[in-house]
């Protein structure tokens, strides 16, 4: 593969991060759902943005730390908009992207395991709605 550019490392980076948030973000909110099924779900799906992290870090080679803004958020928003649009809106982020890795997969074809397991999370999700 031809060296990376300075432009796709930022994608990968940023992407890394996002990834890691997400984990941090899922195992927090789990938490503070208690016992629940929605908490077993979350916790599950927090483990699989840790892997979805290796993933980039493997092609990033940089060590980040997870931010907890999102993580800190996630349980007011749940008392504020409610398990509904909350989840909808968590939902939304996943699907999101699902075109944001579409863009990279042909230069990086380890994202499209990544990729799928977005439309998955947000199906995940959509479906503790009902």
């Amino acid at each position: 593969m031809a060296s990376m550019t300075e432009k796709e490392m930022k994608f990968l980076l940023k992407s890394q991060q996002g990834e890691l948030n997400a984990m941090l973000m899922y195992k927090a909110f789990a938490d503070k759902l208690g016992d629940t099924n929605d908490a077993a779900t979350f916790r599950k799906l927090a483990a699989e943005e840790g892997h979805h992290a290796a993933v980039f870090h493997k092609l990033t080679n940089k060590v980040l730390k997870p931010k907890n803004t999102t993580a800190l958020l996630l349980p007011l928003l749940y008392k504020i908009l409610g398990k509904k649009r909350l989840y909808k809106l968590i939902a939304q982020g996943e699907y999101a992207a699902i075109d944001k890795y579409k863009q990279i997969i042909d230069r990086f074809p380890e994202v499209k395991s990544v990729m799928n397991d977005e439309k998955r999370h947000g199906d995940t999700i959509m479906g503790l709605i009902e």
